[in-house]
């Protein structure tokens, strides 16, 4: 049975075959945790992204790690800019299906809040988003070797969310 776990840190850090990069449209980086994988990943990260031709809200690309030594694959799913709109909740969730869909075969994938930072999704709403899709996912995949889904939250205030929301 898969572990739904919530961990404050750095994603960069955290052991897991892959990570998510709450990425923009183009792919080639940005702040808060793009930014941070990215500098982390170093110059080959963006070297593959340019080739990747960018994404829309809701899809989701997968690269190689490069640099982050404690992950083996990075996924970048592109997240809504949150506008209130009943649309915000489903791009949302894509991001969380498509990132588990390009997993697939590995025992652990660890995801940042996303859409949280400067997108403006809340993070109540969308750790709510976030947890429904990722057990609906895994009820729907009961082959799936995943070991562990990792909901990775970086402050304070949005570790005891995340922690309410897998609750």
């Amino acid at each position: 049975m898969t572990q739904l776990i919530a961990h404050q840190g750095d994603i960069t850090r955290y052991p897991s075959d892959v990570i998510v990069n709450a990425a923009n449209s183009s792919l080639l980086g940005g702040g808060g945790v793009d930014g941070a994988i990215h500098r982390a990943a170093g110059p080959e990260l963006l070297a593959e992204c340019r080739t990747l031709g960018g994404a829309n809200t809701g899809e989701a690309k997968m690269t190689d790690a490069y640099g982050i030594t404690s992950a083996k694959k990075i996924v970048h799913a592109v997240g809504p800019v949150y506008s209130g709109a009943l649309t915000d909740a489903d791009l949302l969730a894509a991001c969380y299906r498509n990132s588990l869909d390009l997993a697939t075969g590995y025992t652990s994938i660890a995801f940042p809040a996303i859409s949280t930072g400067v997108y403006g999704y809340p993070i109540a709403e969308a750790s709510a988003v976030a947890v429904r899709t990722i057990r609906a996912w895994l009820e729907a995949h009961p082959e799936s070797p995943l070991e562990a889904v990792t909901l990775i939250a970086f402050s304070d205030a949005d570790f005891a969310v995340l922690s309410e929301a897998i609750a």
